[in-house]
């Protein structure tokens, strides 16, 4: 019987350290990549990044434009499609007793969720480009259809982590259902919630290929949302393929400018919600 059980022992003892010895290999493979990335972003494109990028356009090796472009269509993006996302999550959270209605639309966010985002971008250009032309608008369009699923999906997880009892303690005082989702649930899981925001932004700041059908090129500064405007994952793909080495320096610049400016603002607001919450 002590046999038995030194040999149990010493078997869960090696599949103990198998199974350690596996999850240190993912994580070095893991930040093997990881570094490997940024090495090559670094490598490649440090060197271009200097003031002439930023006070001059595409057509002059410049990406002032495509800074531009890229901020307005993200920020447009996300304004739309945050409060959209939001109470879309908050109806399956809080109005259980439509369930039909939450099973249909749950299914049609996540098959959105699941779409390719060149699909996306190929609809909102049979829908509008073909109608019209290349616009700021159309590409806006397309990054909100993007980012809207991805948050719903984060923002219904979060507000489940609200205790069932804390809600309805405040209803029992006679609190309105709506000023208690307002003033406890969102309260409750704000930082969550940012957070959800930010993973979305930072998914649809290097899109591309919706912004090919849609907003398309311009090697021009334009502010006009009627007309295409440039952007930083469209530059990166038009430039990366050329054979001049000036447009495939310009290229690396632009990833490693989209690359930093997504790690600084997950950063940035994860430090400042922190500070708050405490």
């Amino acid at each position: 019987m002590k046999d038995y059980k030194k040999s149990m022992l010493e078997r869960r003892n090696f599949v103990n350290v198998i199974f350690f010895i596996c999850c240190w290999l993912s994580v070095l493979i893991n930040m093997f990549v990881l570094f490997s990335v940024m090495y090559s972003l670094l490598k490649r494109g440090l060197h271009g990044i200097n003031l002439h990028i930023f006070f001059h356009d595409t057509r002059e090796l410049g990406l002032r434009n495509a800074i531009s472009g890229s901020l307005i269509l993200t920020f447009a993006s996300v304004v739309i499609s945050t409060p959209i996302s939001v109470l879309t999550a908050t109806f399956f959270v809080e109005y259980q007793e439509f369930q039909l209605s939450i099973k249909i639309l749950r299914f049609v966010n996540d098959v959105l969720l699941s779409t390719p985002s060149v699909i996306v971008g190929l609809f909102v250009y049979t829908l509008l480009v073909l109608n019209t032309t290349f616009s700021g608008f159309a590409g806006i369009l397309a990054l909100s259809v993007v980012a809207i699923p991805m948050i719903t999906r984060s923002a219904e997880d979060i507000l489940r982590m609200v205790p069932t009892v804390l809600k309805e303690s405040v209803i029992a005082l006679g609190v309105p259902k709506w000023r208690s989702i307002t003033m406890v649930s969102y309260r409750s899981v704000k930082t969550g919630l940012v957070t959800a925001v930010f993973l979305a932004t930072a998914r649809i700041m290097g899109e591309s290929a919706p912004l090919l059908f849609t907003s398309a090129k311009n090697n021009f500064l334009s502010f006009n949302l009627n007309n295409a405007i440039e952007t930083l994952p469209v530059t990166i793909f038009e430039n990366a393929m050329q054979p001049y080495q000036e447009l495939q320096r310009l290229a690396w610049s632009a990833a490693l400018l989209i690359t930093f400016s997504v790690l600084a603002i997950n950063i940035s607001a994860r430090f400042v919600f922190r500070d708050r919450d405490h």
